[in-house]
């Protein structure tokens, strides 16, 4: 009893208010700054690239989507953020799949205690209520194509790009607070330095002596072109995954701008079967590695450096965000071996090229066997889980 009253004194003089101001919002990107400044691991996003994300002028999947942003002050100072959102495609989805009708999200939380997120959760939970959403799923930060799930096992390296991190007590403010994991999310880490295993190699060469099959590499010249075969390839090889939402022009658009500076033709692969694209698989140089030292600031000398890095990077770890096979071919042999292909170019190129020594695969769902299936088949082990969390509202 003693132990409640205590806690209720401490948030009485707790104020939490809807972002409104662009003084807000950067408050909202400066806060994990000062919360994660000794963790390191930690990568710092860069601050303009940030806002951007929860700005709907500069961000595609507000065309589809509503967010409110809520920071917790207490005497004047900054304590915690959250974000609540309705994703209106999501709504859409078959129920089966994870979201559907009635189903909110929220994320970008952090906080400095767990009374102080409980309440900025009890926060966001109102406004999903107010929006007539019935049951609440997070952290999804903010669309599913960003940083879906809390990080859960793997807190001793830093992530690579696009992927999250999160403090390790976190998990126990989420699940004392009745929320229950719906999915995992799962990252491998793979060797690149050696040849893969006997079985994977004799399935590459019989697919090079296949003739039906190209394994081609994309050509950034015809950068619109080549992103339309691999979306074709991607929202028809992932539409009946868990949490899938197609992406929308204005998101292609967006995505096209944030990802082209670090996209090279050698990592980047399209597989065809006679004559038509069936398969691709996007590999990306980790931009963490290079914006880590930045602290989030690209002034006064982060510009010139990340430019000289973008020429020709040079990184220890690649990330492989993306990989389809169309729908038609999945659960197949062809499936598997224009997989193991793809993925051996790539990792010659990765060596070769950028001096790269290891890869992050993923994130893979956790019912997803295939892909699961190939990575265990390449030696490679998971190396961090996220969870997807959800409750009744």
């Amino acid at each position: 009893m003693m132990q409640e009253r205590q806690r209720a004194n401490d948030l009485s003089d707790l104020t939490i208010v809807a972002v409104a101001t662009k003084r807000q919002r950067k408050a909202f990107i400066d806060l994990p700054f000062r919360l994660y400044k000794d963790d390191p691991n930690w990568v710092p996003p860069l601050k303009g690239e940030a806002l951007g994300l929860i700005t709907p002028e500069k961000n595609g999947w507000y065309s589809h989507a509503n967010a409110q942003l809520f920071l917790a002050y207490r005497d004047g100072r900054i304590v915690g953020r959250i974000s609540a959102h309705v994703d209106t495609l999501a709504l859409t989805m078959p129920a089966a799949q994870g979201f559907g009708p009635g189903v909110g999200q929220w994320g970008l939380m952090d906080a400095e205690r767990e009374d102080i997120f409980v309440a900025l959760l009890h926060k966001a939970e109102s406004w999903l209520r107010d929006q007539g959403m019935t049951r609440a799923m997070g952290p999804i930060s903010q669309s599913i194509w960003e940083e879906p799930g809390l990080l859960v096992d793997g807190y001793d390296h830093p992530p690579t790009i696009m992927m999250g991190h999160a403090k390790v007590e976190y998990r126990g403010w989420i699940e004392r607070a009745g929320y229950g994991v719906v999915k995992q999310l799962f990252t491998y880490d793979l060797d690149i330095t050696t040849e893969f295993p006997p079985i994977v190699r004799r399935i590459i060469k019989s697919g090079e002596n296949n003739p039906r099959i190209v394994v081609r590499e994309v050509d950034k010249s015809k950068f619109e072109d080549e992103a339309a075969i691999i979306l074709a390839i991607l929202n028809d090889a992932w539409s009946e995954n868990w949490g899938f939402v197609p992406l929308t022009p204005p998101e292609i658009k967006d995505v096209g701008v944030k990802l082209k500076p670090i996209v090279f033709n050698d990592l980047i692969r399209i597989a065809e079967l006679d004559g038509r694209p069936v398969a691709f698989m996007i590999t990306l140089p980790d931009l963490n590695e290079a914006i880590a030292p930045l602290n989030g600031s690209l002034l006064p000398f982060g510009w010139a450096k990340l430019l000289l890095w973008l020429r020709k990077p040079k990184v220890r770890t690649m990330r492989v965000p993306l990989m389809g096979v169309v729908k038609e071919l999945q659960a197949s042999r062809m499936a598997s071996q224009l997989a193991f292909m793809m993925i051996e170019y790539i990792r010659r190129a990765s060596v070769d090229h950028y001096g790269a020594s290891r890869s992050e695969i993923g994130w893979i769902l956790d019912d997803n066997q295939g892909m699961r299936s190939i990575a265990t088949t390449l030696d490679a082990r998971i190396n961090k889980v996220y969870n997807v969390y959800e409750r009744t509202l």
